[in-house]
This record gives structure tokens, C-alpha cells and sequence, in this order.
């Protein structure tokens, strides 16, 4: 009775009561100019558009890409262009991936296409193994006869077959099921099984968390070239310890989801590779030296047998052989018939070296590129099959960014050899002769991504700049880079960025003593007022061959950072020793010691920011970041606590003795032999200087940096009796994503910097 008298007389007050109504108000027009969280992360605003996936068929002649089916139609077409001309044809029309009883043709998540065009392999209904989606069900459509059929067997449950592939005559799939090979015969669908005994703990052709999160390694197996024979990788990993992740909030019960998850100095999987028979029988096994638990298989490949053509039987696998502290890597060439092997070249540092990443045989199989930092810079070799010896292709004080491929003349890359926050495509000749010839056009400054054709005459080209989202476009590279046709121009995202209210970010170098200058970049506000004084909110990552301060599009991430300049803060990134594109020297100084020279380069950036600035409020000064991000955060805010004001950390590492194996090795060596740096670097050891805000946030059920790290620094904040807050996410991985999951998190962290900085 009295709820409703006072929600009576509020009407009343209000003229909702009585005999003249007042005209309800038009809510007023959101400012177009201003942004918001809902309008970065909850509203379709910023959503840019999308081309393919796409696929280069011969020697890139023509593509195949993904196209909305006719209006009224559902599904996706898989269509052909020529390339020159731009004519195009529909392939396979959406309406013949529909399966009978189905209500709409299958979601194509991933397509290839048989040698001869002839057949196609559609993959859909995936599912997640660790941070893809690399499970799922396989079909194979027949365009001769368009009949649509499910590889597996019946045997096959839904959602379980993995890395699906064409034989080279386009005759038989082969694939992972449940921990073993299998290939299926398309004309007669017999299904003949190549391993034994595959299961958790013995996983053939495909890899274990740790192999997949740090040597990129998911498709664990490899068609011999004549389609005979069939190489794998098989892991043991009966060894592993489990790391248990604990969820509360799937039912009424808690239960616990054991994750295969070697620590630093932990035991590893021993790997081996094998070659089998494409119809079935004995694996023979590669005899690489060594303790299979202590070395890592990085790579491995067929090799191209010297002067024989394409297509021809290989007699040899090359691998990349690993030492567990990363430091030797060594290619071997082994015998596919008796499994024997000989070193062909070693690659070594007194610090880590790092994993070429698809081995590739040049001038009729008789050359390996290399990539290497070996001269204190990265650059491309040629090493002689015969001799082993080395020949740089690419010289000089600047690092190659990305290997592409070659052709018969040229090796292509993507360099920026005068300014590392920008990417271009360059190539140089394959004899090392004659100066690079850069081929993005000079008029183009920012950052430019390429997908070349095997010929690499042509490429899909994308390109980008801090101020501009992605443009793609398809290129004539042998033509000066000429235009042949745009495939996404986004008008209407280009327009609703440019009526943003913002200043241009800059970019500037921090000289922090002792000859260090560290590139960084600023966003002010766009009211910016050099006569007052402005708080600045650092964001950081910090982590081995990174960068944040580059010229490209960062997506929703820069959005925000623009609304917080919005706000009235000044938003910086700096680039501390430790990051990658500046040779060998600068990267490779934290060896042994994470998150000290890293932090101690932020806090010196800071204080010279303070100097070069005189807008710059001392006192309010903030800084965050995500994974290597949040430990850098800890550590700035808890070692230099006269420095940072306000920190907030997501999803930190904060002691490396709980990181896995080999990224924690690979920069920090075993803990066993190195205790003392990895405490160095730790933010538990600093945990009582804490004096300002600091906020944590973690998902429970993050897989990579594990919810402990939190709880560790929990423990040491509260022995220490300093305040702080902390947000858990229940279940959320490493990424903090899922329903309304990133609106939320992204609310929470403006709300704490409005508030505390």
C-alpha cells in the first residue's frame, strides 16, 4: 500500500496523472562523434566486411572464394574468378551442399579443392581442441555426379575428425580421428586405419596443448609427394602431469576438466616422426638422436629429391631438431626406408633460436631457405644441400619480418628496414645479387599483408593504417603493384571512423639512457590543451618479438583506447627492449631474466615522457595490459610504485615456474638452473611495494595462464596486507570472451579508470 502511494504521487509529479498529459520527449540523437562500450563491443557500428576464405588454384590463374547464395537462397556459393579478367562462375551452387532432410546446406568453415578441380572437401560443424576449432565433420562432394558424402565411416561420431586432406591424384582423403590416422578411399570407401592404440596419451598426427600453444604445431601429419606414403608425428605423452581446471557453474555438481600441461622444468611428450604406407602397414621410424622428452621435432617436411620433378618420389624427410633449451636447432634429412639420419646444417645462439616456419627447397631441391638472426639480424639463407654452408640472400642492419616464398628468381618478404612500425613486401634475388627491390608502392605508408599466388604474378592485398581500417584488394605484382580490383572497401566503416572525434596518433621515440631510444606512440585527446596538465594510461605487452606500437588498424582494442582520449587521458604504448623487428641485440638482452629489463625500460620511458612533456601529470599516471601484458602490469606497479598510479592486469602470468615448458624455457631456461631469475622477474616477489590502485582479472577457466597465477598473487597482496580488487570470470578462457562476457569486461575496466585515474 505505501509502494503504490509514492509511485502514485511520482506520476502525478510527473504529469502521467490527470486530465492534459505532457507530450512524452524524443530521447535525443546519440552523438555520432562520440564513442561509447556498447557502440565498440555490443553494436554492429565498427563491424568491417570480409573476403573468402579464398583459395589460388594453379598457379594462380584463377581463386575460388565464398559468396552469399541469391536472395531467398540460403548458404554460401564457392565461386571461381580468372584473376586477369575477373570473370566469374559460380562452381558449387549453396543448394548442392545441402544434405537430404536438412533445412539449409552445410556451413562452410574451411574448403579445398582436389587437384583437377573435380571434388571438393567442405569442413564444418567444428569444435574446439585448445584455441581453434581444428575438430569437426568432413564431406566430400562430387562434381561430376554432385553426390555429397560424410568421411568417417559410421563408426565416426560428430565433431571428431581432424586435418583432412586430398591425396595429390585426388583419389583418397586421409585424416586424424580419435588420436589415429585413417585414409578413405573416394571411389571405394574402404577406410583403411594406419595407427594402433591412439589416445590421450598416445596422439598420432596431431600434437598436445603445449606443442600447438608454442611450435604452432596442429596438423601432425604430411602426404608423401606421389601420394604413396604418409609421415607423422606421434606423441607419448603418458608422462605429462594434468593441470585440473575446476568448473563450478555447468551443473549442480563441480567437476574437474584435466588439461595435459607441462610446467617449466616439467616432464615433456616425447615425440617421434614415422613414415606408413598410405594402404596400411608398418611405420618405419625416424632414429633422430637424442632423449625424445628432452628434444623437439619443430618441423618436418618432405623433401624435394634433388633434380627430380615435381610430384616425384621422395626418398627423405628434413626435419627440425630441438634441444630443449632451444638455444641449438638442428636439420636433419633422414631415410624414409631405413629411418637413418644425417645433420645437413646447425642453427645456434647463446640465447634461444627460433623455428623456421615451413621448410622449403629452392633451385631443384638442391638449396634449403633458412631464416636466421645468426649476423645479429634476421635475414633469409640458402643452404646447400650438399655442403650444408650457409649463403645470406638478404643483408644488411634490419630484421626480415616475414618469409613468403620464392620463385624461380626471387625470394619474397616483408621487411620495413627504415621504419619497423610499418610492414611492406620486398623481394631480392635468389643469388643473392643486386640490391631488394621493394614492391609495395612507396605512396603507401602503414601496414601491408599479402596472400600470393603460387606464381606470386599476383596477391590479395591487404592494407591498413591507424587511422584507416583494412582495404583488400587484388594486386598484379609483376605489374607495379597495379590494382586489378577492390574486394573489400568498407565505405560506410571508413565513414563512421573518419566522424570520429580524435587526434591522429603519433608516433615518437623515448630516449631512456645508456644510447636506448624506445618507439612509442600517444593518442590525445581531441580537446588536447598543451597548457594543461593530462593523466596518461599506458598500455603495454612487453613479451620476446612483440609489438604494439605499429601503424595498422587495431580493430576494437584502438577504439577503445580512442574513447578513453575521449575521456580526457593521454594513451601510450612503448616498445621496451625485449620486442621484436630491432635485431638480435634488442630482443635477446632479457634472456634469462622476463620482466626485468622489460619493466625497468617502461618505468625509464615513463619518467622520460615526463620530461619530454610538460602536460603530462606525474601523478596520474596508469598503465594495463593482457597475458604478458598483465604480468608487465604487476611488475610496473609493484617495482617502480613511484612511477604508476593505477594498474590493471588481465589474465597475468606472475611467477614463470607456473608457465608451460617450452616458452618459458625457451626465454628463462630451466627453473632448476635458473631460480634466481625467475624470481627476479617475478611480480610475487615485489607484491608489498605495492602502493597504488591495481585491479586483476582472470578467467577460471584459462587453460594458458593458468587461474593459479592469480590466486598466487591473491596470496601475496593479502600476506603483504595491500589492498587491491579482483574480478573473476567463471570459465572463461585465456581471451575472457563468450556471450556478454567482453561488453561487460570492457565496461569494469573504463569504470575503474574513470574512477582511479
Amino acid at each position: 500500500m505505501l509502494r503504490r502511494s509514492f509511485v502514485t504521487l511520482v506520476l502525478a509529479a510527473a504529469g502521467a496523472v490527470g486530465t492534459a498529459p505532457a507530450r512524452a520527449q524524443q530521447a535525443p540523437r546519440p552523438d555520432s562523434t562520440l564513442l561509447t562500450v556498447d557502440r565498440i563491443f555490443a553494436s554492429p557500428d565498427f563491424r568491417g566486411g570480409s573476403f573468402g576464405p579464398s583459395r589460388w588454384l594453379g598457379d594462380g590463374a584463377s581463386y575460388t572464394t565464398l559468396e552469399r547464395a541469391p536472395l531467398g537462397q540460403k548458404g554460401q556459393d564457392i565461386v571461381r574468378y580468372d584473376t586477369r579478367t575477373g570473370q566469374r562462375e559460380v562452381l558449387v551452387p549453396a543448394a548442392r551442399l545441402q544434405v537430404p532432410g536438412d533445412t539449409a546446406p552445410l556451413a562452410i568453415e574451411g574448403y579445398s579443392w582436389s587437384p583437377d578441380l573435380s571434388r571438393l572437401l567442405v569442413f564444418t560443424n567444428s569444435k574446439p581442441v585448445w584455441r581453434a576449432n581444428t575438430r569437426g565433420d568432413y564431406w566430400v562432394l562430387d562434381r561430376t555426379t554432385w553426390r555429397l558424402r560424410k568421411l568417417g565411416g559410421p563408426a565416426a561420431q560428430p565433431s571428431t575428425l581432424m586435418f583432412a586432406k586430398f591425396s595429390p591424384d585426388g583419389r583418397k582423403v586421409g585424416y586424424v580421428r580419435a588420436f589415429n590416422l585413417y585414409v578413405e578411399d573416394l571411389g571405394t570407401a574402404r577406410i583403411a586405419q594406419l595407427t594402433q592404440g591412439g589416445s590421450r596419451t598416445r596422439i598420432n598426427g596431431t600434437f598436445d596443448w603445449v606443442y600447438e600453444e608454442e611450435l604452432g604445431l596442429r596438423d601432425g601429419w604430411r602426404w608423401s609427394p606421389d601420394g604413396r606414403w604418409i609421415a607423422y608425428w606421434q606423441l607419448d605423452a603418458a608422462g605429462i602431469r594434468d593441470f585440473d581446471l575446476i568448473d563450478y557453474t555447468d551443473s549442480l555438481y563441480s567437476f574437474v576438466k584435466p588439461v595435459q600441461y607441462p610446467k617449466a622444468g616439467e616432464t615433456n611428450a616425447a615425440g617421434r616422426v614415422g613414415v606408413v604406407s598410405a594402404a596400411g602397414g608398418p611405420t618405419v621410424w625416424m632414429r633422430v638422436p637424442g632423449d625424445p622428452r628432452n628434444n623437439y621435432i619443430a618441423r618436418m617436411e618432405w623433401a624435394a629429391t634433388p633434380g627430380a620433378a615435381p610430384g616425384a618420389p621422395s626418398a627423405e624427410l628434413v626435419l627440425e631438431h630441438l634441444n630443449r633449451l632451444q638455444n641449438t636447432n638442428d636439420v636433419l634429412l633422414a631415410n624414409v626406408r631405413t629411418g637413418a639420419v644425417r645433420a645437413l646444417f646447425t642453427d645456434r645462439d647463446s640465447a634461444w633460436v627460433n623455428v623456421m616456419g615451413e621448410l622449403a627447397f629452392v633451385n631443384g631441391g638442391r638449396d634449403l631457405v633458412w631464416v636466421s638472426d645468426r649476423s645479429g639480424w634476421r635475414h633469409i639463407y640458402l643452404v646447400s644441400r650438399a655442403s650444408g654452408q650457409a649463403r645470406p640472400v638478404t643483408q644488411g642492419a634490419w630484421d626480415v619480418l616475414g618469409f613468403l616464398g620464392v620463385d624461380a628468381t626471387w625470394t619474397y618478404y616483408v621487411a620495413s628496414p627504415d621504419n619497423v612500425t610499418q610492414r611492406y613486401l620486398w623481394r631480392a634475388r635468389l643469388d643473392g645479387t643486386g640490391a631488394p627491390e621493394r614492391l609495395t608502392p612507396a605512396g603507401q605508408p602503414g601496414s601491408h599483408g599479402y596472400n600470393p599466388s603460387p606464381d606470386f604474378h599476383y596477391a590479395i592485398h591487404t592494407y591498413s593504417t591507424s587511422e584507416t581500417p583494412p582495404v583488400t584488394d587484388l594486386v598484379d605484382l609483376q605489374a607495379g603493384h597495379a590494382v586489378l580490383r577492390s574486394l573489400v572497401d568498407d565505405t560506410r566503416l571508413r565513414a563512421r571512423v573518419a566522424a570520429l572525434r580524435h587526434t591522429p596518433r603519433e608516433f615518437f621515440q623515448v630516449d631512456i639512457g645508456g644510447g636506448v631510444r624506445l618507439n612509442a606512440y600517444m593518442i590525445k585527446p581531441p580537446d588536447f590543451d598543451s597548457t594543461r596538465r593530462y593523466p596518461v594510461f599506458f598500455t603495454v605487452y612487453g613479451g620476446p618479438g612483440s609489438q604494439t606500437v605499429t601503424d595498422g588498424w587495431g580493430g576494437s582494442g584502438m577504439l577503445w583506447h580512442w574513447m578513453l582520449a575521449q575521456h580526457g587521458y593521454v594513451v601510450m604504448s612503448v616498445d621496451n627492449r625485449g620486442t621484436g623487428a630491432r635485431g638480435r641485440a634488442f630482443e635477446k638482452i632479457i634472456y634469462g631474466q622476463m620482466g626485468v629489463v622489460e619493466t625497468r625500460d617502461q618505468a625509464a620511458a615513463a619518467r622520460a615522457i615526463w620530461r619530454m612533456y610538460p602536460w603530462v601529470d606525474s601523478t596520474r599516471v596508469g598503465i594495463w595490459g593482457w597475458s604478458y601484458g598483465g604480468f608487465m602490469a604487476l611488475n610496473t606497479i609493484t617495482q617502480f610504485p613511484d612511477v604508476y598510479r593505477t594498474a590493471i592486469a588481465v589474465a597475468p602470468v606472475t611467477h614463470w615456474k607456473f608457465y608451460d615448458s617450452i616458452y618459458t624455457e625457451r626465454y628463462n631456461g630451466l627453473p632448476q638452473d635458473n631460480a634466481a631469475g625467475y624470481d627476479r622477474g617475478s611480480p610475487l616477489t615485489y607484491a608489498a611495494n605495492l602502493r597504488g590502485n591495481l585491479l586483476i582479472v582472470h578467467g577460471t577457466g584459462d587453460d594458458n595462464v593458468h587461474y593459479q597465477n592469480t590466486e598466487m598473487m591473491v596470496n601475496a597482496l593479502v600476506a603483504a596486507n595491500r589492498p587491491f580488487q579482483l574480478m573473476t570470470y567463471p570459465n572463461r578462457t585465456h581471451g575472457i570472451f563468450g556471450g556478454n562476457t567482453t561488453r561487460h569486461l570492457y565496461e569494469l575496466l573504463t569504470r575503474y579508470v574513470l574512477e582511479k585515474l
